[in-house]
């Protein structure tokens, strides 16, 4: 049984609910990376860029607010998100 696809709503469900944050944008730019490594071939679900704000992220570094970002989508990783642009707003 294949995994699911990796989609930017998956992505914005998983991030409001680790980060509860106030602003979040979440972009599947796959079809951008076509030809890419990484890419699977499909246009989409491999390569995302998130724009999120977090009273989580208060007091903390932007290496840290990164880090909040990437442990709260590690699963994704697993499952094959290649490359994730995060803007810290």
């Amino acid at each position: 049984m294949s995994a699911q696809p990796i989609t930017a709503a998956a992505l914005e469900a998983r991030l409001r609910e680790v980060l509860s944050p106030t602003q979040l944008e979440v972009i599947d730019e796959s079809h951008q990376h076509a030809g890419h490594a990484g890419a699977n071939g499909t246009g989409f679900g491999t390569h995302f860029r998130v724009r999120v704000a977090s009273p989580l992220f208060d007091g903390k570094p932007r290496v840290a607010r990164h880090r909040l970002v990437y442990d709260s989508l590690q699963d994704f990783i697993d499952q094959g998100l290649h490359a994730l642009a995060i803007e810290v707003l």
